[in-house]
């Protein structure tokens, strides 16, 4: 009685392990990169490779990064027993000079349910990347030339969002790549943004301009790109008014006069 009881133990631990094993391993090359230094603006991307060791097929239910300025992407589809998949973490290091450790946590059906993988380096701003450059290497970088730096949208409602338009050229050699928008305002955003312009040619920017204060405004924005000589900056001005129909104007003028 005794040797079948142990017998009967033996089959379900077993069959337990053999359950246990028919599943897929996520087995990752490596569940960490280091980047080094980051010129400020690129979008530092790494691709982590992983193999399914196990048995059965892997799909992954989720990447989750530890922050908005990461941004993951993985393989959609069932990865196979001996096939590869991946998982991309894309850091935007445009704004954010300095060092940085980022994670990302891939959420699969494989036997480790839950897996971390990290990122991590240094971005360097436009000056320290210019530092390292030879001359040589800083003739190479692209050229960010703007069709003029200023816009006037002459008199505008309040709440109106109109939009300017601008031609941008790369006078350099390398593609250019538009990166960051910035105002003091916070009041002017991009309306489309053109994919990197190759050395030569010329693309348009769409600003829309969405300052509420009443009155003369003036706003400067800065374009920031892969241009290590400096950031693109413009001004957008506007005579903001509460409303544009005739009652309104008559009382902004501060003269009462009537209708007929």
């Amino acid at each position: 009685m005794k040797n079948l009881a142990s017998l009967l133990l033996g089959l379900v631990l077993l069959v337990a392990h053999l359950g246990a094993r028919a599943q897929g391993v996520m087995t990752f090359e490596k569940d960490n990169f280091d980047f080094g230094n980051v010129a400020e603006g690129t979008m530092a991307t790494h691709e982590f490779k992983f193999k399914n060791t196990g048995t059965q097929p892997i799909l992954i239910a989720n990447v989750q990064a530890s922050c908005g300025c990461t941004t993951p992407d993985w393989t959609k589809t069932p990865v196979l027993p001996g096939k590869y998949g991946m998982v991309k973490a894309m850091y935007s290091s445009a704004g954010r000079p300095g060092v940085f450790n980022k994670t990302v946590t891939v959420t699969s059906n494989a036997a480790t349910p839950s897996t971390v993988l990290s990122i991590k380096g240094n971005v360097l701003n436009k000056a320290e990347v210019k530092a390292t450059l030879t001359p040589a290497q800083l003739a190479l970088s692209p050229r960010l030339t703007l069709d003029r730096t200023s816009h006037d949208f002459g008199k505008m409602e309040s709440g109106q969002q109109p939009v300017a338009r601008f031609t941008v050229k790369n006078t350099g050699k390398q593609d250019l790549v538009l990166e960051q928008l910035s105002s003091a305002c916070n009041c002017v955003g991009y309306k489309n943004t053109p994919a990197p312009i190759k050395p030569g040619q010329s693309g348009t920017i769409e600003l829309i301009y969405g300052q509420r204060q009443i009155g003369q405004m003036s706003d400067a924005v800065i374009i920031s790109s892969n241009d290590l000589t400096g950031d693109a900056k413009l001004t957008l001005k506007a005579n903001v008014v509460r409303d544009l129909n005739g009652t309104s104007m008559m009382k902004e003028s501060g003269v009462a006069v009537p209708f007929k």
